[in-house]
């Protein structure tokens, strides 16, 4: 599988447990050693302003994060690209569902699913996609962003036992029959993470759902990294995600 990483996401790049040193660093040493690492080119102004506003893309360069942030939206595109053809892993930071038009928080800048999936409707590459949100978070900006698009459905499960969260992500994904399927892979609701909830199994089985329904509509399905934050199991829970979407039967 490639995997669209650049060592600058290794950067600290802000005080903020998403930038904290050797996260990334802690998924690149538990990922398979047949992925293949491939890299990303910023994103342009224009990609990423189809998502933000022009007040709030200014407001990051005069934070100083522009650089980073547009490198992370443009790995999502290219992750995202690559998905029409085969599963694939953005491994990039900074995160982004928290990023909304024109206003960001929880240590997200540019929303980097909305930015990938934007220039993907704008190429002509898709006519339908699907979001897979499990991260622990609401994915806000994602909704703020594409919430309203008639092309497109979010899923952000909302269980509190793990058949209920896994059943209701597969009822969704049976539902769909978009062209493309991302997920935006935050592993913070992890059993030894902040939520507590999902074992590390359970990202191998949401990895082998999304491949299987992707496989089902004749399309595509890639991944990009958002929360998790317990650097110990964060590397074994992403590899369990990479290895369900490698999964080829429908």
């Amino acid at each position: 599988m490639k995997v669209v990483f650049d060592e600058a996401f290794y950067s600290v790049y802000t005080a903020d447990p998403a930038a904290e040193a050797g996260r990334l660093e802690a998924i690149v040493q538990g990922l398979p050693p047949d992925v293949e690492f491939v890299g990303p080119q910023p994103a342009s102004f224009d990609e990423i302003h189809r998502a933000h506003t022009k007040q709030h893309i200014r407001g990051i360069e005069e934070d100083g994060l522009y650089n980073i942030a547009a490198l992370a939206a443009g790995a999502a595109i290219r992750t995202a690209r690559i998905g029409l053809q085969e599963p694939a892993f953005g491994l990039i930071r900074p995160p982004g569902h928290h990023a909304s038009a024109d206003a960001c928080w929880g240590f997200c800048f540019f929303n980097n699913m909305a930015v990938a999936l934007l220039a993907l409707k704008a190429e002509g590459l898709i006519q339908k996609a699907f979001v897979l949100d499990f991260d622990l978070h609401y994915g806000d900006g994602t909704v703020n962003i594409l919430g309203d698009a008639d092309w497109l459905r979010i899923c952000n499960p909302a269980k509190n036992s793990r058949k209920a969260y896994l059943q209701s992500v597969e009822e969704e994904l049976a539902a769909t029959d978009a062209d493309i399927i991302g997920i935006s892979a935050g592993f913070d609701n992890h059993e030894a993470d902040w939520g507590g909830l999902l074992a590390t199994e359970d990202y191998e089985t949401m990895g082998r759902m999304v491949r299987q329904a992707a496989n089902k509509n004749n399309g595509g399905c890639f991944a990009l990294l958002e929360g998790g934050y317990n650097h110990a199991v964060l590397g074994k829970n992403a590899a369990a995600l990479l290895k369900g979407l490698s999964e080829q039967g429908r």
